[in-house]
């Protein structure tokens, strides 16, 4: 959960959440002690949730319609934001040297 919720930039509470909120889609197994193991689709999913969440201002309820509506539209906007925010670092640490 802590590895998830870092890689996504939330926080621990809020992975939970969204992991119990759109549990048709995010189905973590459980090592031996209990804790949460998402599998890659799971976390393509929750970084789909977070995209849908805060970079569109969609609702949770919006959200639940847009997974179950399935779109590869919406994984395209997706990798083109995750791009865009790459380039928006680089360019803020080659201001930064200047």
């Amino acid at each position: 959960m802590g590895e998830a919720a870092e890689i996504l930039g939330e926080e621990t509470s809020t992975v939970r959440f969204w992991a119990n909120c759109f549990s048709r889609h995010i189905r973590p197994e459980r090592n031996a002690k209990g804790n949460r193991m998402f599998t890659p689709k799971d976390m393509e999913t929750l970084k789909t949730i977070a995209f849908l969440l805060r970079e569109q201002g969609m609702t949770l309820e919006g959200v639940a319609k847009k997974l179950n509506a399935g779109s590869d539209e919406l994984g395209s906007k997706m990798k083109i934001v995750e791009k865009l925010q790459g380039i928006k670092s680089m360019l803020e640490e080659l201001q930064e040297s200047l």
